[in-house]
């Protein structure tokens, strides 16, 4: 899912055979609109034509006494994996499935079109508020949210809305779509599943999270976005063994900015590797400081588990700087390696082959973690802090981690605890025998600086420059 765009900005899209673009890509194409070009040959739908058709006749009907109208926007989560996965014939299979629901669903005198690949456009003439947007989105998606029938198997998906009324979000076809674009989009950023009726507020939210994009790019150029380093420490010993690195940003005008803010929308607009390649390479300089024990722990994005060059790119910073690769450990989430598991196995193999090592974070949280240290060869797991933090009251939780602890001793997978905030989770995770772990009780992300004063009061031959 693209960032809000104007609807003459989008581009011709190939699925799985057939060409499909925007309704008014198509109606500069020849002026007219054909019978046979207003279908879409694979679902029987109406396509963008139709859409743009529809929704000016509308206009025009209501242009002396302007009755409000809705059209939205239902785009499926995660079709790629499940296209990849299965191939083109069951997406094709899944996409017509949809259109038949949808056809099923909308209320008497709605038009259902498909106007992109996963991506299906309806126009409501009776939907006339919010509300009764939100109302029928919810039906959509309980719709939607049921299993599509492939043959042999079934699978689950789930669908996003944006929904956008005229004429308060726009009283021309481009603009009414633009703001049902955006409203889309700011679903996709919520996760899953969610819906989203344009407003002034979103539109304003959608500008300031485009002015925060375009601070963060310049801050990355500037290299004005900071590494901080939280100590991991060996719980038998409480000896430190590692870092792990942290991105911090703060903006001269913006202020400090969270990195569970900036990092997303990096990732969001596409320019997350950009991003962690510049902080890698300020962590690895910083780790060259470190007694040579000591390992550098550095996470890695979905978007990056997708590209089959990221081994390639991370290792030839590494060596540039002078960095030990079996200094290095990365750390990747289940739901990064799920998007494409082919390419994530690979980019594993490359770097394990190397030297580095590579955790799994955050484990307990994901739909299937036993399935991946199943598929990939890990070297440590690291529990995610949900469990860590309620292990001094809730028993439920310090029975999952002493499992947690036992299944990876007998897969040899070495486990780190995240998140320890008290001497009470510190003593409990060393009688279950946990090998390491990091929290604000062991010691809160520092600067480079900071971090080698902590290290100074532990190791006599380290220097503070």
């Amino acid at each position: 899912m693209n960032p809000p765009h104007p609807a003459a900005q989008h581009l011709f899209f190939s699925q799985a055979g057939h060409t499909f673009r925007r309704a008014d890509d198509a109606a500069r194409s020849d002026g007219h609109a054909g019978p046979a070009l207003s279908v879409d040959p694979l679902t029987g739908l109406g396509n963008g034509r139709q859409l743009q058709q529809r929704v000016r006749e509308l206009a025009a009907e209501r242009a002396s006494d302007p009755a409000p109208f809705t059209i939205g926007l239902a785009n499926l989560d995660g079709f790629k994996p499940i296209n990849d996965l299965f191939g083109p014939e069951a997406g094709d299979q899944i996409l017509c499935q949809v259109a038949l629901r949808l056809k099923a669903c909308v209320p008497v005198g709605a038009t259902v079109t498909r106007t992109a690949d996963d991506e299906f456009a309806i126009v409501l003439p009776l939907v006339f508020e919010r509300k009764g947007a939100e109302k029928l989105g919810q039906v959509l998606k309980e719709v939607l949210s049921a299993p599509f029938d492939l043959g042999d198997r079934n699978v689950r998906l789930s669908a996003s809305f944006g929904f956008a009324v005229y004429p308060f979000a726009g009283d021309t076809f481009d603009d009414l779509l633009k703001s049902a674009d955006t409203a889309l989009y700011r679903s996709k950023r919520r996760g899953r599943g969610q819906i989203t009726v344009y407003s002034q507020e979103i539109a304003q939210e959608m500008k300031r999270a485009t002015q925060l994009e375009q601070a963060l790019r310049n801050a990355i150029i500037a290299d004005e976005v900071d590494v901080h380093f939280q100590p991991i420490v060996d719980l038998r010993n409480d000896a430190v063994v590692g870092f792990e690195a942290l991105a911090r940003w703060c903006d001269a005008d913006l202020g400090y900015v969270s990195p569970s803010v900036f990092v997303p929308l990096a990732e969001e607009r596409g320019f997350i590797e950009a991003l962690a390649e510049a902080l890698l390479r300020k962590a690895a300089q910083a780790a060259l400081s470190w007694p040579r024990e000591l390992f550098l722990s550095f996470n890695l994005s979905s978007a990056q588990l997708m590209d089959p060059a990221t081994s390639t790119r991370l290792l030839a910073i590494v060596n540039q700087v002078g960095l030990d690769p079996h200094r290095l450990e990365l750390e990747i989430t289940e739901t990064a390696v799920m998007t494409d598991t082919g390419v994530a196995q690979k980019i594993v193999s490359e770097l394990r082959a190397a030297g580095v090592c590579v955790s799994l974070d955050d484990f307990g949280t994901g739909q299937s973690s036993l399935g991946r240290l199943r598929d990939f060869s890990f070297d440590k797991v690291k529990i995610d802090r949900a469990f860590v933090s309620r292990i001094s009251a809730d028993r439920a939780s310090e029975h999952i981690v002493k499992a947690i602890v036992s299944m990876c001793e007998g897969l040899e997978l070495e486990v780190v605890a995240e998140g320890i905030e008290d001497v009470s989770e510190a003593l409990i995770l060393k009688a279950l025998g946990c090998g390491m772990g990091q929290g604000y009780f062991y010691g809160k992300p520092a600067d480079a600086v900071t971090t080698m004063r902590y290290l100074s009061d532990r190791y006599r031959d380290v220097a503070v420059r």
